[in-house]
């Protein structure tokens, strides 16, 4: 059966299926053909060219790997710099948006067997910046282009000339006022004296008849000399107890805020380990073997010290605090605060508030118990074991 003719309804249909993105498993990377279905791969596998083309890469296969591996590096960097520069971004969107191109390299043909250890490949020879969370593994493109050093280093310097010039019109501004204050004549500050009647039988009379003018009062000009000196300490009596009453009064909510986080912050403690909870081992110096794997505290040594059984291996290893962090359970689970004005209390986990890194729970044991707490931090609590 002869081939139909390229206007020919079926081979317009047939360019029209080829057109779209088709299975990466019916495609051969070294013959760079893609097939639509099963049965077509498996016709191109036995055909002459393919087995040619095998031919060729049996006589050197680590260089057509090499190849496609440069080529696959390559060419998702260049997307990762050109799509979203030096931003934080999934690893895994990237992939998507590289393998949308119909003339990609494919995976299967370059030494990296996983998305996942392309990535780890990338953090170690310094391409990126590469950062594994719950979500998955993150990356971050490190551009060392010479133009954008350069404006980097050019807006470094303009930084810094600002500051010279801020601290420059400080130092002058200071300058002038240690100037002005040399230039002024010191104030004769008022001497206090004691009070002191000179005779017990003198009476203080003072004149209260009522004055025609406007301005001070008369009165003190017939004050004995012993009221003379009462009056002015009666008035600096009076001043300091308006400046007391007005210290009181400038006393504001912010104030009293400030004086509970103190008080909270005083209850805080530098040790949170204890008996009994369920801990995560965060240090990577035991090894993959143990790294962000649960164990539970059965006993605490100098306060900063515990020793921990690890849960899905049964080892007993003797841990420092800095190598652990608490665990968050499910809503609805036991946990123990460990740490603040609640410790050593058993609580239930009502809530969790991922945007503050804070949790709500409810007090379980004690006098205070049915009590509902709002706004404990995660480490301050852990999971009850």
């Amino acid at each position: 059966m002869g081939k139909a003719d390229f206007l020919s309804p079926k081979a317009i249909s047939n360019r029209i299926k080829a057109k779209g993105l088709q299975k990466l498993r019916w495609y051969c990377q070294m013959c760079q053909k893609q097939c639509r279905d099963e049965n077509g791969f498996k016709c191109h596998c036995m055909s002459e060219s393919h087995q040619r083309q095998l031919l060729l890469a049996s006589e050197n296969p680590n260089q057509f790997m090499s190849y496609f591996s440069e080529e696959f590096k390559s060419d998702f960097l260049e997307l990762l710099r050109r799509r979203f520069g030096t931003k934080r971004v999934h690893n895994n969107i990237v992939y998507n948006e590289y393998i949308s191109d119909r003339e990609h390299v494919h995976m299967n043909a370059t030494q990296w067997e996983t998305l996942t250890d392309f990535t780890k490949w990338l953090g170690r020879e310094g391409f990126c910046k590469v950062d594994e969370t719950p979500k998955g593994w993150y990356v971050q493109y490190i551009d060392r282009d010479p133009e954008t050093i350069r404006r980097q280093e050019e807006l470094e310097k303009k930084k810094k000339q600002d500051l010279d010039d801020e601290e420059r019109s400080a130092r002058f501004i200071e300058e002038q006022v240690r100037r002005g204050r040399e230039g002024k004549e010191p104030e004769e500050e008022p001497v206090f004296t004691e009070l002191k009647r000179e005779n017990e039988e003198e009476k203080v009379t003072f004149n209260l008849a009522p004055s025609t003018s406007r301005g001070p009062s008369k009165a003190s000009a017939s004050l004995t000399p012993s009221g003379l000196k009462v009056a002015p300490s009666t008035k600096r009596k009076d001043h300091s107890h308006s400046v007391n009453s007005k210290d009181k009064k400038k006393k504001s909510a912010l104030d009293e805020i400030m004086e509970m986080e103190a008080q909270k912050k005083s209850l805080r403690s530098d040790n949170w380990i204890r008996p009994d909870i369920v801990v995560k081992v965060i240090t990577k110096r035991l090894g993959e073997k143990y790294h962000k794997k649960k164990a539970v505290i059965r006993e605490v040594q100098d306060k900063y010290t515990a020793m921990v059984k690890m849960i899905d291996s049964d080892d007993k290893l003797k841990l420092d605090q800095s190598h652990l962090e608490t665990v968050i359970p499910a809503p609805g689970k036991r946990v123990v605060i460990v740490n603040g004005q609640y410790r050593d209390a058993e609580a239930i986990l009502e809530g969790i508030d991922e945007k503050n890194f804070s949790a709500t729970l409810i007090i379980d044991s004690g006098h205070m118990k049915g009590k509902r707490v709002e706004g404990i931090a995660y480490e301050d609590f852990s999971k009850q074991a």
